[in-house]
């Protein structure tokens, strides 16, 4: 079977070593070049491959599992193979041993992590699992087309799964040496003093790269078709303008906003915009500009929302941002609808290459619907400067906020 030059390169790359990490961007066809890098090592035992959930087990049946892509393109020559959710390794104790007791079992095993920047938190309960498993297996691949989603210590726990030796040092030595950072003390009225540190700055860059360059290969898309984004604008009706002035005022005077690590204001945004998230507007907007739901796929924040959706469009494909934006291979669906706003970025960006990748021969078209009230736009502008909100809210005044929304 034929490769892409960038597979070529990656596999000519990775081939001479145990351990690597494919940082390639979303859809430049990552799955087949570490099909390939397994199968180069005849005396594998065992692969385990560690992904989301949304890709292992898909809940819309007319999604392909990860394991079908595999096998459409020959599969894995060792016959014991398991598929898990990260999801799962984290919530199910007898997930983690199943895993755990194969490798025990298992002499030459190998360890796929999909999207590795979910085990970017080192003191959650998957991170820790996961690298117990990288404990076990010389053979190691780390998967993904944006390692690092929120600052420079993402990174951290996946070189520590390849190997703990290429970076050599602990998380608090890594953040002193790359990280520049700055430490801002609050006090309110009434309440105990809030303190959280920032990173304002890398540096040292060169020197990290010196440690991981050997692991990594990176690459970029590059298709013939074009993406196409559209905007519409659709006004609430009065009472979802009421009820969103409501919850604005009411969770805006609390002086905890602040303190509590931005929970209230957070909890607030989903209650106003859950509030109008099946605007009869937004229905209106979609159901004029979708031209074949079977080819349509549909992101949505809420319940309510993906409900709605799929009794209005019922060939469509919709999906969460959190369990659709990861994995997926929906080439044949071209066209997407941003049904429901949101604060991350990243989310956005995966989403956008679940049609954009590799093997796409149409143009993509995609429908961002944008309400008529402050927070939509305050969405919409974070989402072009690409910072999420927890970062927005460092530079802004509880009156500032108060006013844009």
């Amino acid at each position: 079977m034929n490769f892409l030059p960038n597979q070529e390169k990656a596999l000519t790359k990775h081939l001479p070593n145990k351990v690597g990490a494919l940082f390639m961007k979303m859809g430049t066809g990552k799955t087949r070049v570490s099909l390939e890098l397994v199968n180069a090592v005849p005396e594998i035992d065992l692969v385990v491959w560690i992904a989301p959930l949304s890709s292992i087990k898909p809940k819309d049946h007319r999604l392909p599992s990860i394991k079908e892509e595999i096998e459409k393109w020959g599969g894995f020559n060792c016959q014991n193979i398991i598929y898990k959710g990260i999801e799962t390794i984290q919530s199910s104790d007898r997930a983690y041993l199943e895993i755990y007791n194969a490798l025990q079992s298992s002499v030459t095993p190998f360890i796929i992590v999909d999207e590795s920047i979910k085990i970017k938190n080192f003191d959650a309960k998957r991170t820790k699992r996961v690298l117990e498993f990288g404990k076990m297996a010389e053979y190691k691949l780390i998967l993904n087309g944006e390692p690092i989603t929120k600052d420079l210590l993402d990174i951290w726990a996946q070189f520590n799964f390849l190997d703990p030796e290429i970076l050599n040092m602990s998380l608090a030595e890594f953040k002193n040496t790359f990280c520049k950072y700055t430490t801002v003390t609050k006090r309110f009225s009434g309440f105990k003093e809030y303190s959280k540190t920032f990173i304002t700055g890398y540096e040292n860059i060169d020197y990290l790269y010196s440690l991981i360059g050997e692991y990594v290969f990176e690459c970029d898309l590059e298709l013939n078709v074009k993406q196409i984004f559209e905007t519409e604008k659709y006004e609430l009706s009065e009472e979802e303008k009421e009820s969103y002035n409501f919850i604005k005022e009411n969770y805006l005077d609390n002086e905890k906003l602040l303190m509590m690590n931005n929970n209230i204001f957070l909890e607030m945004t989903q209650k106003m915009q859950h509030g109008y998230c099946c605007s009869k507007k937004k229905f209106e907007i979609v159901s004029n500009w979708i031209t074949d739901e079977s080819k349509t796929i549909i992101f949505t924040k809420y319940i309510a929302s993906a409900e709605e959706c799929k009794k209005r469009f019922p060939k469509s494909t919709v999906l969460n941002y959190k369990t659709g934006s990861l994995s997926l291979n929906l080439q044949e669906l071209p066209n997407t609808v941003y049904f429901d706003g949101t604060f991350d970025w990243g989310d956005v960006i995966q989403s956008q290459h679940r049609n954009y990748r590799t093997g796409q021969e149409n143009d993509c078209r995609y429908l961002k619907l944008i309400g008529n009230v402050g927070l939509e736009s305050l969405i919409e502008k974070n989402n072009e400067k690409k910072i999420g909100i927890s970062e927005y809210l460092k530079k802004i005044s509880k009156e500032q906020l108060k006013e844009i929304l």
